[in-house]
């Protein structure tokens, strides 16, 4: 009868991914783990709408109808209601949003973030570039209305607005939700970002540029886009308080333990 060897210690930082993914001492799987989730939960509906919207499905197509004709025709009958969207649409359009996101990398890279600068720029980049070439794989029309009350250029599937803004919304709340002190901040910080980014896409629906399958796809892609990009950024990042917009007691204490000797 044979004894059992010694036991190998794994030493830290090699303990196998499967114990780690889910490890709450262990931020870093632990937060890869999630965005990989997510983005794989986001990617999967989206896949089936896009697959939907190409087969032209009876009963997707009669739904979008509906919605868009109660919506046109509200917008019809109450004029305010279709010139405050129509303000909204343009000043949350996608090229705003992206004026705002250079912003957010600008003040970022001041607060010496500049992975976090980086993958704000390329969130944004990469859900831009996708929509677009969407469009054209798709290659769906817009609504036509007898009497239209906006009006849109180019394909519709998927809703360009929708994915900046969800994109945005996404950046806001991974930017800033760390730097945000206490509930109450951080309640309002998500409601903003929800509201940026349903209120967005309704719009895009009630003036009739689009049908309600376009926004709730460009809300998945850019759900999806936000969480792949986390996702690569956890893999890449190895001090993730270098990637954080540090508050003033921060850097102090930064500046004391990167003093030498100490």
């Amino acid at each position: 009868m044979s004894l059992p060897g010694p036991r190998t210690l794994v030493p830290p930082g090699r303990e196998s991914w499967r114990r780690r993914r889910l490890d709450p001492d262990d931020s870093r799987g632990l937060r890869l783990t999630l965005a990989a989730t997510a983005a794989f939960l986001a990617l999967v509906p989206f896949t089936l709408l896009a697959l939907l919207v190409l087969t032209t499905w009876p009963p997707l197509r009669r739904l979008d109808s509906a919605v868009t004709d109660a919506l046109h025709g509200y917008a019809l009958t109450h004029p305010a209601w279709t010139r405050g969207l129509s303000v909204w649409t343009e000043v949350f359009g996608p090229m705003p949003l992206r004026v705002a996101a250079l912003v957010v990398v600008i003040w970022l890279v001041g607060r010496d973030a500049r992975r976090l600068a980086l993958w704000v720029a390329i969130t944004m980049t990469v859900g831009g570039l996708l929509g677009p070439l969407l469009k054209l794989l798709v290659a769906r029309d817009r609504p036509d209305l007898l009497d239209p009350v906006a009006r849109a250029t180019g394909y519709a599937f998927p809703s360009g607005h929708a994915l900046n803004a969800a994109l945005f919304a996404g950046v806001l709340l991974l930017v800033f939700l760390p730097y945000a002190g206490g509930p109450a901040r951080r309640a309002a910080l998500w409601v903003g970002a929800l509201l940026l980014a349903g209120l967005t896409g309704l719009s895009r629906v009630a003036l009739g540029v689009h049908w309600t399958s376009d926004v709730v796809a460009g809300w998945l892609l850019g759900a999806a886009v936000v969480a792949a990009t986390a996702a690569a950024l956890t893999v890449w990042r190895h001090r993730p308080d270098r990637d954080r917009p540090s508050t003033p007691a921060a850097r102090r204490g930064a500046s004391a333990t990167d003093r030498p000797g100490t």
